[in-house]
Formats: structure tokens, sequence, C-alpha cells
């Protein structure tokens, strides 16, 4: 299991703590520390879409200007990683984005 996240998010800080105790042993990536390779971020793109997959919400992203926001969705992610959502959770069995009640179901 790889658990891509941020350190300092109390929603991962959450996920991590109960996948642990569950059991798994997840291999942490820390998006913004650890970096998130061009190969991952286009199989998560493919798998959860640019909508899903690109926190608009967040501060990075209110951050950005027009023309950084127009950008490709893979540009994008590989210049700002930390406007993933997180976290992204890959297992043998499936890609999962986020810790709602769904993912929780699957992996607890």
């Amino acid at each position: 299991m790889k658990f891509y996240g941020l350190k300092t998010c109390d929603t991962c800080r959450k996920a991590f703590k109960a996948l642990t105790a569950a059991g798994h042993a997840p291999d942490y990536v820390d998006v913004r520390a650890d970096g998130v390779s061009a190969d991952s971020l286009s199989v998560f793109l493919d798998a959860f879409g640019a909508e899903a997959l690109i926190n608009r919400k967040s501060t990075t992203w209110r951050g950005l200007d027009d023309a950084e926001r127009a950008q490709d969705p893979l540009t994008l992610l590989q210049a700002n990683p930390t406007l993933m959502k997180r976290p992204v959770i890959e297992t043998d069995t499936g890609r999962y984005l986020g810790w709602g009640k769904d993912v929780q179901d699957v992996l607890l």
C-alpha cells in the first residue's frame, strides 16, 4: 500500500493512523517533501480525472494566477503537488481518493 499525503494535513494523519491501526503498513509519500512522479500523476489523472484530483478549494489554488490555472493538469500538478486532493491511496486492488466513508469501508 502506498499513501500519498501531507504530513501536516489533519485528514492524512487520521487516515494514516486508521490504516496502521487496521494492520496495514502503508508506505508514506509526502507530496511536498518527496514529490510525486509524472508517471504517478498521470495514473491518478486517468483514474480520478482532473476535476476530482485537483483541489480547487486549497490555498495553493487561490494563490495561482489565471495563466497558471489554465495549464495542462499534469503540468500544474507537477509544479504544485500540494494541489492534489489527499490522500491518494494505492493498493494491489485499486486506487482511492480522499478519506470518505466509502474509502474507509473498503480499506478498514
